[in-house]
């Protein structure tokens, strides 16, 4: 079994580098943080009328139960002044659980593995920095796979999450 959790990160609001990187910081004080990708910049997904993104993933190991670890995650959202106006909006920082182990689940409040990840370059190309073999665990595609099947145009490298 894979105990590895993968979070991502995404900012399109200030200094967006600066945003992932606290996020990041964050999430390491109560988590083991594994590995990070690299930063990628990104056109938006779903309302393509606001700033270009910039996106991470990072790998930790966690104690926390999926909710727990959302409910976390939200409380960063919330500190780093996260404002949930519109679907698909601008945001300072936006956290997502997007593989918790080899676990599927399927609640009110969350979906593991992400629902829409094996659609967006800009999710799957941090996570093939990290884990490009890493299988899906309901297609059991590997990430390297997906990100071939989506391609990777519009995703740019930008710079290093962990410096």
């Amino acid at each position: 079994m894979d105990d590895s959790v993968y979070i991502g990160l995404g900012s399109n609001l200030g200094d967006r580098m600066k945003n992932l990187r606290t996020a990041a910081e964050r999430i390491g004080e109560s988590e083991s943080v594994i590995a990070a990708s690299r930063v990628y910049e990104s056109p938006p997904w779903g309302n393509e009328a606001q700033p270009m993104f910039l996106n991470a993933a990072i790998k930790i190991g966690t104690e926390r139960d999926p909710h727990g670890l959302l409910s976390s995650l939200l409380d960063i959202e919330d500190d780093m002044g996260r404002k949930r106006d519109a679907p698909f909006g601008p945001r300072t920082i936006d956290l997502d659980i997007l593989l918790y182990k080899d676990l599927i689940l399927k609640s009110k409040n969350l979906r593991i593995p992400h629902p829409r990840m094996k659609f967006r370059a800009f999710v799957l190309g941090p996570l093939c920095d990290i884990d490009p073999d890493k299988e899906h665990p309901e297609s059991q595609k590997t990430m390297k796979d997906m990100l071939g099947e989506v391609g990777s145009s519009g995703l740019n490298y930008f710079g290093r999450l962990l410096v």
